[in-house]
């Protein structure tokens, strides 16, 4: 029958073949067809000549064709059919597909979905016929049964559609699926149905299932919905990620988890390949992925950003036309974040609104954890964006030396964060990826090598960190070696921190080591004097870093090397015979340095004594050197005044004079190096040969020192010729000469000092020669003083860096103030009895913390050791709290009338800067400096106590004081001292707990203090008001507080209307007359523009929030989510109407504070816009507007806008109403009028701002059909017009003026510019 059938379709007419074909029943042909399929012996032709035979054009043909092709597509489906046979026959299919009948297609279509909806289908092979059976449906114009109802074929099509997208789909053909929906022309509607669907089905397909089903969904996307496409993608691997984060802190064995968390994040590496891949493809798909991604910053942008879309967002930077949008992005999210983060951290009222999200950084890095699963494609955004960070953020300006951040706190601390981030991704990425270390070592080295004249202090921290990690990998590093070339051309301190940062390098590179020497040697020689003191840096640094065999362990290190590189210790080739050399002939090359500039000479100096500590095997030859150096300035006689050479010391180079030997720093070298000895070495000494010698050098050093100190004592200022007739002026050079004489002097006899002190062992005599050179040091002190005039300033510079060590001042204070040992009191008494000294040395410590806050490390030993600073610190704070809380200001200074601070009130001084060291240098510390401070108690009491507690403890002894300030009268009142107490309470208030009830009882402290007392002095009540508001904002929102303030000043200083007398209220006695403005006047409103900054960032969240609904098509909830952050916008918007209701009222005084309240009023107005602007678009969602949102527009126009418009008539008046200008006053008209015209430019400003509240009041009231403008008054009193009698009677004024000035002058014609001016001016 097939060859029959086969052989009547060659004939020209169908008629046999159609009859023969109807002879068969379906069941007949259905069975020939499958055999023919089954053979695969043409069964192209035996389907085409059915297909002939059954025309669409009969009845009978068209139901044959039907069930030819239902037959087929259970054949392609069935799995018998060898995949060619299969694709012929659904190709021919294909092409008959558009000659069926409207209703049969309707059929076809729905045995497809009926397929799918009872899983029938096996391999999905058959579905290449859906989409054409679809397309040819949707060309049918005629009405067709489908459903329900009669639709017509582009109806039916979106039915259909419907109806699959709502079955069950078997994972095994969801692929084809999706691939099928491809070549359909879909509606919108229908494409955003279809992507839904597909979304939906990642949840039960199994990860490795889920890249080739979006690659065909990113294809699907190029017809249209690629947001949805895009969020769908994105949302799901946030939430998978979420989940299995979640799973991992549960769960205490992280093994089970680690396996899914590999196959997870290689699936996602590869869908983020396939997204980037189709954007290259489609750039829209870019497009469109960014406007999302930014449009979810203004909502919560925890919703958008994730790990999986930063890491998407990162490859996408390896398309250049994207590269610079992305990085921009990524920046702008990190910046957001940390000011989000910071804004929150700064207001209670914040943190009760919106829940901290996680961090911006946070996903950052744990994209870079995550990039370890072959993410190849991210690492290198990642180090972009990292050197972008670090790039755009780091410190930008150099001051004294040191890095300076410029700008508000608020954004110095955002710009620092954002650098550390940077670093951070830099230090993870080179631990994490083998492949890029040369890259992100190179670009560091650049950095720090091309920027000398911008701070590279970050770069050096990197580069330290990442030596640190990886020390063994980086000692045969080339492009380290060939940075060693540049150190001639860098300055000192990039020197310094670069050769600290490859400290860990030397040790176990020989190769590095010799190559840095080479480079070291040649910078001795260099030209330049910054080659030659880096030079003298790096051997100094080389040499404390080699240890020689026998040398002592110190427990003192200057540089902390850290676990790793105790690990490199054990690993390297260590040699200390070999060492010992090796630093011998350093020291010889070092020599050499002391024949050159005092520069150089001092950091010689001032780095032996580290090398000595940390190499005590090379005490020998340096004390050697320095007794050699000494040798060259010291008088040998005994009976020789004075006893050193100081005109050795200053030398003359053609017209100009300079310090050639820094003697004191050389004597106190000498000093500190000799008493390191006496404690360190002569304990351990047995007497060998080699160390007697020692001995009788330090012997005869010692001897030197007592002579000189003895003999200084006996000079007078004329041995020195340095009497009080001598020059000391600095234009002259005998004058410039006698001035470093007199500090060589001066730093001599500190250097004495602090020697005799050492080996006095309280003797009386020993304490006699410490006062007796003390008086030599003040003679020379107070001539400089006298003498300075103009120079006062170099020399209170000179004064800041005192030689005597941290460590000994604070023994020193020790010793005056708290040593009661019987046996010590009578030498003691020799000093104590010197208020003098005792001034002198409380002011060292106050420029030794001085000199730590301004270059972050003190000036002698262990100047650069953190541990020492702070165990210092920790030692001077407890003397000086002592001294104060002892002996209170008021008790001494009723004792004593001298010039100058109370020893009081200098320790004072230093607490408050010691605090403010602590809270820079030493954050992790202050549980152990508090604990420092306290009474000892037992180690098990010592545990339990808190920083809080501890912080309220010392909080409570400065109350005291402040208290008893207070209680004295207005005239006794020490307001230097009131303000440093403020400033400690400041201080020590931050280390509370915002939560704990001791914060409460300092914010109820301070409140009281507010409240109960009353003082004129202005800069006191500004403190005291910024403490209170500084606490009162981690407590609560300050709004009400403020109306209250507003009404004390508002009481205080009368009612704009002089015919309106005001009920002066008393909530605050420190209001008064004095202080309400401007002090108290411009904080309370600077605080309500910091409340104004918060309403402003919850409305423009809220907004985004709303966005964010939108796009999702959130179901409509009982509740809307923001409900809360409405309510308390509204509270806070309220309190601030009637905050500045009083404020508008208020006579205020011309300048600052009419101006800030002008602009202010402006910002409120602005937010009450974007407040409305809100609720427009909140009323789209078909969302009414509260009851309370009406109160608030009413309140705004009967208490708000009225009065502006009353107080902005007051301000005009004000200003034209100055007295006419006499003769004598020509010369300031125009002065004058420039204030003015300064005073009304926030004027124009605030009207416009009104005005545009106004507006969008009248498109909210239509919106939402409640007429809000009912309670909006329109001004009567803005009148731009052009006012006649004005303008005439002041050309009248003008014209009698110029006639009595006579004939016309070039004076004259000066004069009349501000004349134009002022009548410009009256046109009102």
């Amino acid at each position: 029958m097939d060859l029959k059938i086969l052989s009547l379709a060659t004939d020209k007419t169908t008629d046999k073949l159609q009859e023969c074909l109807q002879s068969l029943k379906a069941d007949e042909l259905a069975s020939l067809l499958q055999n023919q399929a089954v053979k695969g012996r043409a069964v192209g032709t035996f389907l085409r000549a059915i297909l002939k035979g059954s025309p669409c054009s009969e009845e009978d043909g068209a139901l044959r064709r039907y069930k030819i092709y239902s037959c087929c597509i259970q054949l392609v489906e069935s799995g018998d059919l060898q995949q060619d046979v299969a694709s012929e026959i659904v190709g021919l299919l294909m092409l008959e597909v558009h000659h069926f009948p409207g209703p049969l297609l309707v059929d076809l279509a729905n045995d497809f979905v009926g397929a799918v909806r009872e899983d029938r289908l096996v391999n999905g092979k058959s579905l290449e016929l859906l989409p054409i059976i679809l397309t040819a449906l949707a060309t049918k114009k005629e009405a067709l049964a489908c459903g329900k109802g009669d639709l017509n074929g582009e109806e039916c099509k979106r039915q259909l559609i419907d109806t699959l997208c709502s079955v069950r789909w078997a994972q095994r053909y969801m692929i084809q699926l999706t691939s099928m929906f491809k070549d359909v022309r879909l509606t919108p509607e229908e494409m955003n149905l279809v992507v839904a669907k597909v979304l939906t089905m990642f949840s039960k397909l199994n990860l490795q299932e889920i890249p080739p089903l979006v690659y065909q969904l990113l294809v699907l996307s190029s017809k249209g919905s690629r947001r949805n496409v895009l969020d769908g993608i994105i949302a799901f691997f946030r939430e998978l990620d979420k989940q299995h984060s979640e799973e991992q802190s549960d769960d205490e064995l992280s093994e089970l988890a680690a396996a899914p968390a590999d196959e997870l994040h290689h699936v996602e590496g590869t869908i983020i390949l396939h997204i980037v891949f189709a954007i290259k493809l489609d750039c829209e798909l870019g497009r469109e992925l960014l406007k999302h991604l930014k449009a979810g910053q203004q909502g919560d942008p925890s919703k958008c950003l994730c790990p999986f879309s930063i890491a998407l967002l990162l490859s996408l930077t390896r398309i250049q036309r994207f590269e610079e949008q992305v990085f921009d992005l990524l920046k702008t999210s990190v910046v957001k974040s940390f000011k989000d983060l910071q804004l929150l951290q700064g207001s209670k009222f914040l943190q009760t609104l919106v829940p901290q999200r996680t961090c911006v950084s946070t996903m950052i890095l744990e994209v870079v954890k995550n990039s370890v699963h072959s993410w190849d494609h991210v690492t290198q955004g990642l180090i972009e964006f990292g050197f972008i960070l670090m790039d755009s953020y780091g410190p930008k300006k150099i001051l004294d030396g040191k890095a300076v951040e410029i700008g508000s706190s608020l954004s110095k601390m955002t710009n620092q964060h954002a650098c550390k981030l940077g670093a951070n991704i830099l230090l993870e990425t080179f631990k994490i990826h083998e492949m890029i270390r040369q890259e992100i070592l190179e670009q560091v080295l650049n950095r720090v090598v091309t920027r000398t004249s911008s701070p590279i202090s970050h770069f050096l921290d990197l580069f330290s960190d990442i030596i640190m990690y990886a020390p063994l990998i980086l000692q045969n590093c080339s492009k380290v070696t060939e940075t060693f070339d540049y150190l001639f051309f860098l300055p000192l301190q990039t020197v310094q921190g670069l050769l600290k940062a490859v400290q860990p390098l030397l040790k176990i590179s020989m190769s590095m080591r010799d190559s840095l020497i080479l480079v070291l040697r040649k910078a001795m020689f260099a030209s330049q004097l910054d080659a030659r003191k880096s030079a003298v840096a790096g051997f100094l640094l080389l040499l404390k870093n080699f240890k020689v065999l026998g040398s002592l362990p110190s427990s003192q290190c200057t540089q902390s090397i850290g676990v790793t590189q105790v690990h490199v210790d054990v690993h390297s080739r260590y040699s200390a015979v070999a060492n010992e050399t090796f630093c011998l002939e350093i020291i010889d090359s070092l020599k050499r340095c002391l024949g050159q500039q005092a520069d150089v000479r001092l950091l010689l100096y001032e780095g032996f004594y580290d090398v000595l500590r940390r190499n005590s095997q090379l005490a020998s030859s340096i004390m050697q050197t320095l007794f050699s150096q000494l040798k060259q300035f010291y008088e040998p006689e005994p009976d020789l005044l004075p006893p050193l050479k100081l005109g050795a010391c200053v030398v003359t180079q053609g017209s100009q004079i300079f310090l050639q030997e820094p003697l004191d720093h050389l004597l106190s070298c000498i000093q500190h190096c000799l008493a390191w000895y006496k404690n360190r070495v002569v304990p351990l000494q047995q007497g060998d040969e080699g160390e007697e010698e020692e001995e009788e050098l330090y012997h005869e050093l010692d001897d030197m020192l007592e002579s000189i100190t003895v003999r200084m004592i006996k000079s007078e200022l004329e041995d020195f010729e340095l009497d009080k007739s001598a020059d000391f002026s600095q234009s002259t050079n005998v004058g410039i000469k006698n001035n470093i004489c007199a500090c060589l002097v001066m730093g001599v006899c500190e250097v004495l000092m602090e020697y005799n002190f050492s080996i006095s062992n309280f003797s009386k005599s020993k304490f006699e020669e410490i006062l007796s050179l003390f008086t030599c040091y003040k003679k020379f002190s107070d001539i400089l003083s006298e003498k300075a005039g103009k120079g006062k300033a170099k020399m209170a510079s000179k004064a800041s860096d005192s030689l005597l060590s941290m460590k000994f001042v604070s023994e020193l204070l020790t010793a005056l103030f708290r040593d009661s040992i019987q046996s010590h009191e009578e030498s003691l008494s020799i000093l104590r009895s010197s208020s003098e000294f005792m001034h002198y040395a409380v002011n060292v410590a106050l420029q030794k913390v001085q000199q730590l806050i301004r270059t972050g490390r003190v000036s002698g030993p262990d100047g650069q050791n953190p541990d020492r600073i702070f165990q210092n610190l920790c030692d001077i704070t407890r003397v000086l709290l002592w001294r104060y809380t002892s002996i209170p200001t008021s008790v001494e200074e009723s004792g004593k009338k001298e010039k100058g601070k109370s020893i009081s009130l200098l320790c004072l001084e230093g607490l408050q800067k010691i605090l403010s060291a602590v809270q820079q240098f030493y954050q992790p510390k202050v549980q152990q400096f508090l604990q420092a401070l306290d009474v000892m108690g037992t180690e098990e009491e010592e545990a339990g106590v808190t920083v809080t507690q501890r912080a309220s403890f010392q909080i409570r002894q400065f109350q005291r004081s402040l208290l008893n300030l207070l209680s004295s009268e207005e005239e006794d009142f020490n307001s230097k001292e009131a303000l440093l107490l403020l400033t400690v309470l400041s201080t020590l208030s931050k280390l509370l707990e915002p939560t704990s009830p001791q914060f409460v009882q300092m914010l109820s402290w301070t409140s009281k203090i507010c409240k109960e007392y009353s003082r004129e002095d202005v800069s006191f009540c500004k403190s005291l008001m910024n403490l209170f508001f500084s606490l009162h904002v981690l407590y609560k929102s300050p709004v009400t507080l403020l109306r209250d303030l507003s009404q004390d000043i508002h009481g205080q200083l009368g009612d704009i209307d002089q015919d309106v007398e005001i009920e002066k209220t008393d909530h605050f006695a420190m209001v008064n007359l004095r202080t309400a403005a401007p002090t108290v006047c411009l904080l309370v409103l600077s605080q309500a523009e910091k409340v104004l900054e918060e309403v402003d960032w919850l409305i423009t969240k809220i907004k985004g929030s709303v966005n964010q609904e939108t796009l999702s098509d959130a179901s409509s909830q009982a509740v809307p989510p923001n409900l809360l952050i409405e309510k308390a916008i509204i509270m806070q918007l309220g309190t601030l109407v009637t905050f500045f209701h009083e404020l508008v009222q208020t006579a205020l005084p011309s300048g600052s504070c009419v101006d800030t309240l002008l602009k202010d009023l402006s910002k409120i107005y602005s937010t009450l816009t974007a407040f409305i602007k809100y609720y427009l678009q909140v009323c789209q969602n078909s969302r009414g507007i509260p009851n309370t949102v009406e109160k608030l527009v009413k309140l705004s126009g009967s208490h708000l806008t009225p009065v502006c418009y009353s107080f902005i008539s007051y301000v005009q008046n004000k200003s034209s109403n100055n007295p006419k200008c006499s003769e004598k006053e020509k010369a300031a008209v125009s002065t004058t009028m420039a204030k003015v015209l300064r005073e009304t430019k926030p004027i124009p400003n605030l009207v416009f701002a009104i005005e545009q509240y106004e507006k969008f009041l009248i498109q909210l009231s239509k919106k939402c059909k409640v007429n809000l403008m009912q309670h909006m008054k329109l001004s009567t009193s803005r009148d731009f017009k052009i006012r006649g009698n004005v303008l005439d009677m002041v050309l009248r004024e003008d014209g009698e003026d110029e006639s009595e000035e006579g004939a016309a002058s070039a004076l004259t014609q000066q004069d009349k510019e501000p004349a134009k001016k002022r009548r410009k001016k009256c046109l009102s």
